[in-house]
């Protein structure tokens, strides 16, 4: 075997190490090489390096049952820390994340839809450093930052490619973002990093297929298969917002006419509502709906009805056990679930599958991505060393 393909192999199995040991902890070196099939030697190998770096520690439990007592290995949580970002169109969320992807701190500010990417970097680059500063976090601990937003990302590169919402195309983000703050910098879409915290920490554990849609300002799924996030070639899986649904519907900020997001999401909903009256806030509709004013019933029942219509759609696609829905829309009309999963099942989803999977309504909510961001970084941090 080449030296090229032997180092990766060791990077490899490090980190399928690590995240059995951070998932599964207190467990035994034993148990860790009866799961992953790896020699013992090789185990006790990886895991002195983990200890000697600071990563884990032996508790002082043993394992149970007869025969020879082991010593449980654990993470030390706090010994690696990362900073999880999402940009979105009108704010920005920063969280210094923990390995078991807890939040220790975190702020938020709002972004104006005409920033440049250059001033929102360095931004964020500045409100980093005010959020280590005024929590009094140790920046040696801190293994790099995590990125996601909505988006095409070329996520080995760091670059994105092209972001209808922000209005960004081939922005070197990872590459200018350690030029102003110096950490290594891991960019993601925003709702592959929400899907996997969601996964690990939130409304998706021990889900073994899982999509996450998001309904805001725009429209997206992600899709997690056994722990892993399904990326496609270029990392665009699961752009369903630019899917067609009327080639001669209204046109979307990506250029194209009918896209399903058109129908859905933020920008649209009230778009369409400014042609009967002023209306300048998604809560503005909302209410409009509440006082019985049949225009606004009309356009927020047809946004559900176009939710449920995306569920079966990807319900038909990947036969997962478990949808989750997220996003601004779910996020502040929480009342808006029930009417989605009624349409779902009355009219939407193929009756083969009712039944078959879950409706989950998002549990991480702002924090979601910020957490996953973090996680990204944290993984890439671990696979790399």
């Amino acid at each position: 075997m080449k030296k090229h393909d032997q180092d990766f192999m060791k990077r490899q199995n490090r980190l399928t190490v690590f995240e059995i040991i951070k998932h599964q902890q207190p467990i035994s070196r034993a148990s860790i090489a009866k799961q992953t099939g790896m020699s013992p030697t090789t185990v006790s190998r990886i895991v002195a390096e983990l200890a000697e770096e600071g990563y884990l520690l032996e508790s002082e439990q043993v394992s149970a049952g007869l025969g020879r007592k082991s010593t449980l290995l654990e993470m030390v949580d706090a010994a690696v820390l990362s900073v999880g970002v999402e940009l979105d169109r009108h704010q920005v969320n920063i969280g210094i994340v923990d390995l078991q992807g807890n939040v220790i701190a975190m702020s938020q500010y709002p972004r104006s839809v005409e920033e440049s990417p250059e001033v929102t970097l360095e931004r964020v680059g500045t409100e980093i450093d005010q959020l280590t500063k005024s929590n009094e976090i140790d920046c040696e601990r801190i293994i790099g930052v995590g990125v996601g937003l909505p988006g095409i990302i070329d996520n080995d590169t760091g670059e994105v490619m092209f972001s209808v919402q922000l209005g960004w195309r081939n922005v070197r983000l990872a590459e200018r973002l350690k030029e102003i703050t110096g950490y290594d910098v891991a960019v993601d879409n925003e709702l592959k990093a929400k899907a996997l915290a969601e996964h690990m920490k939130g409304a998706a554990i021990g889900s073994q297929r899982t999509v996450l849609l998001g309904f805001g300002n725009g429209v997206g799924s992600a899709f997690i298969m056994e722990g892993e996030i399904y990326r496609g070639r270029t990392n665009s899986a699961g752009e369903i917002g630019h899917t067609t649904i009327d080639p001669n519907g209204m046109l979307c900020d990506c250029g194209k006419a009918g896209c399903l997001q058109t129908y859905i999401n933020i920008k649209s909903l009230l778009s369409e509502a400014n042609k009967i009256r002023p209306v300048r806030s998604i809560e503005e509709l909302f209410e409009a709906k509440k006082a019985g004013e049949r225009w606004a019933l009309h356009l927020i029942e047809r946004a559900l009805m176009y939710m449920a219509i995306t569920i079966n759609n990807v319900v038909c696609m990947y036969n997962p056990d478990s949808v989750i829905l997220s996003g601004e829309l779910t996020d502040k009309f929480p009342e808006i679930l029930d009417e989605v999963v009624d349409l779902c099942y009355s009219k939407y989803v193929w009756e083969p599958l009712r039944g078959a999977f879950r409706i989950l309504k998002s549990e991480l909510h702002e924090q979601g991505v910020v957490i996953g961001s973090g996680l990204i970084s944290q993984n890439c941090f671990f696979a790399l060393e």
